[in-house]
């Protein structure tokens, strides 16, 4: 509970500098904004912490969400076919590109870093070939999903809440969850323990790639097109929101709501500095500090825990 107490001061600690400096920041309108533009990024968190956790990594999830979203333009704009058949392509499309890079990690070894690196180019440009390197727009399409909303919260926000809300009880409520901390923590010894680290792996990677589609529902419900550079740069924003959120990069520790509010850190931070005027280079400068910082920080808390508490040493008998 102390760790969530230390995030939502550090959030409150954002909104209360950027109020102080930036003109009209400290507005309803800002924070429902600011939220309504980060629901992929929630939900791309979600499949990253888990990826972490087992000590993999996953480079691809920008490459997959703009695949996953090419697929949906295409299936409505081009084909004409019914919304529910699009989701489902869009959705298998994610599903196919996470279950490449698990078997692939997990058939032969590879490390994930190289594995997932080789997906974010592949799916990329399958995405330039499968769009002709147009933007797709079907917002008419989906007119009814983009007008849904609860206090001015879209629908795309108020699923990635709640698939965030689930992301957290899975990892902490089910065995699953214990299976992936054991596997991130030290993966011999959860193998001779009866656990099974590749099909874990595996259905860790195939989850993110399918999250990662469904980002791309929410980000395409959001502007109503697909576009063949969606979601560039988001492996490394995703990745800095959840070692923000101190999910190590090592594995076995960390919590899907502390990746929200690593998510929700850098959401106030780039908000704040584009109403203070702060170019994108300064923003970039900024954005790094902090996420040195928090490893720096994260790393000095886990030592401390780790350090043996001090023993008495008795006195020598006379």
């Amino acid at each position: 509970m102390t760790e969530y107490v230390g995030m939502v001061f550090v959030v409150a600690s954002l909104i209360a500098i950027f109020s102080l400096t930036a003109p009209n920041f400290f507005q309803v309108e800002t924070f429902r904004m600011t939220a309504n533009q980060i629901p992929e990024v929630i939900i791309l968190a979600v499949g990253m912490t888990y990826v972490l956790i087992v000590a993999g990594i996953d480079l691809s999830v920008g490459s997959v969400l703009a695949l996953s979203s090419a697929v949906l333009g295409v299936c409505l704009v081009r084909y004409q076919l019914p919304l529910p058949v699009a989701v489902a392509a869009s959705l298998g499309a994610g599903l196919a590109c996470g279950a490449v890079n698990g078997s692939l990690t997990v058939a032969w070894r590879l490390p994930s870093f190289i594995v997932t690196l080789a997906m974010l180019q592949a799916a990329r440009g399958l995405t330039h070939i499968v769009t002709g390197q147009q933007t797709q727009y079907f917002r008419p399409m989906i007119r009814e999903l983009t007008s849904i909303s609860v206090l001015g919260l879209s629908l795309p926000f108020l699923i990635a809440v709640a698939i965030a809300v689930l992301g957290q009880i899975v990892l902490c409520r089910t065995v699953f969850g214990r299976y992936m901390v054991a596997i991130g923590t030290n993966e011999e010894a959860a193998r001779l323990s009866g656990i099974d680290p590749r099909r874990i792996k595996l259905v860790v990677f195939t989850l993110c790639g399918l999250l990662a589609a469904v980002a791309a529902l929410a980000q395409s419900t959001r502007l109503g097109s697909a576009t063949p550079t969606a979601g560039t740069g988001f492996e490394l924003e995703v990745i800095a929101a959840v070692v923000i959120g101190g999910t190590s990069l090592m594995g076995g520790r960390g919590t899907v709501i502390r990746s929200v509010f690593g998510v929700i850190i850098i959401a106030i931070l780039g908000r704040g500095l584009i109403q203070l005027g702060a170019a994108d280079p300064t923003k970039q400068l900024i954005t790094g500090c902090v996420i040195v910082a928090a490893v720096i920080v994260d790393h000095y808390r886990h030592s401390f825990r780790k350090a043996p508490l001090p023993t008495e040493t008795p006195s020598p008998s006379l």
